[in-house]
């Protein structure tokens, strides 16, 4: 949406992963292009590893959780390993330490496919670590896309009444 308004409808959300499958698909090409000159040993460390370390011990800890609420500490691992800037430095130290090389696509085409393929960005503290509706997610969305439950037609938000201040 905005700096302001971080809430997305599906069209926006559908457009944010439009984006990040073109990358993807550029990735991809790439990588299917020098499918000979790729270290598959580098190219699976590199590509399991994220989730190795950012994804596979929250979800574990939030599946053995009664609650479903699980230390911060699995969400800062999630959002660091998930990272663009995070695997860009990655990147950056592997080729100023080995060299470059094809196998590094793995990156890109790991968190672009996170993205685009399941919607997957990074994690919020205030949302379940794993993927459920949020109450107040659905009470926006049905305000913004329409009249929440009537047969009404969805007015621009210009038309919308401004919001009462106590």
């Amino acid at each position: 949406m905005d700096a302001k308004n971080l809430f997305e409808t599906p069209v926006t959300s559908k457009l944010h992963r439009a984006e990040y499958g073109l990358g993807l698909v550029v990735a991809s090409v790439l990588f299917f292009a020098h499918l000979g000159d790729v270290s598959w040993p580098v190219f699976v460390g590199l590509f399991l590893y994220i989730d190795l370390i950012g994804y596979i011990p929250g979800a574990i800890a939030f599946h053995r959780s009664a609650t479903k609420e699980i230390p911060k500490v699995y969400y800062v691992l999630y959002n660091t390993m998930h990272s663009l800037v995070t695997q860009g430095l990655v990147t950056l130290v592997w080729i100023w330490a080995f060299g470059a090389e094809w196998a590094l696509l793995a990156l890109p085409i790991h968190l672009f496919g996170d993205r685009a393929l399941f919607g997957n960005f990074l994690k919020s503290f205030g949302l379940p670590f794993e993927p459920v509706a949020d109450p107040g997610y659905l009470r926006f969305r049905a305000g913004f896309e329409g009249t929440g439950g009537t047969d009404e037609q969805p007015r621009p938000v210009s038309a919308r009444p401004a919001a009462r201040t106590p």
